[in-house]
């Protein structure tokens, strides 16, 4: 697979990235497939007025990469999930959803619902910008991981999903 070790610490990795991922995900659109990108926070590094994600998705074809923001990850970079999310209408059929809370001072995975994000703002984003699919993910979970995704779905359904 495509990592982007080799690319990171630079302007240009990030466009040769933009440029590599494009060339397979047209490869991949020829043989039925759609090829997305999952963000972390390291691409909110900045040169100059845009960071590493602006990069990749303005460098990059959208018909041959997708977005595939993950909302922890975009809010512990310091962007604006919302923004993002609208940023990528029509790039973007499946978004990642985590809540981030802050635990013993620090950045902590939390249950959709039970962090501080903007659930409100992140879901008429996501209706706005086309999102077919919410995937709940939380990486580390602070009680039994199959409490935590009842407790997820459950506040996602109290906020209208489904």
């Amino acid at each position: 697979g495509i990592g982007l070790i080799a690319y990171r610490g630079s302007e240009a990795g990030f466009k040769q990235f933009a440029q590599d991922a494009t060339a397979v995900g047209q490869q991949l659109a020829a043989a039925g497939l759609t090829f997305s990108y999952h963000n972390h926070s390291f691409e909110f590094t900045r040169f100059g007025k845009k960071t590493a994600l602006d990069i990749i998705y303005d460098e990059s074809d959208p018909r041959f990469l997708k977005a595939e923001i993950d909302t922890y990850w975009v809010q512990h970079g310091g962007g604006d999930v919302r923004v993002w999310i609208l940023k990528l209408k029509n790039r973007m059929p499946v978004i990642h959803f985590k809540d981030m809370v802050i635990f013993d001072g620090k950045q902590t995975m939390a249950e959709i619902g039970e962090g501080n994000l903007n659930w409100s703002g992140i879901l008429d984003a996501c209706k706005i910008a086309g999102v077919e699919w919410y995937a709940i993910e939380q990486d580390i979970c602070q009680r039994n991981p199959f409490e935590s995704l009842k407790i997820s779905y459950d506040n996602l359904r109290a906020m209208g999903v489904m």
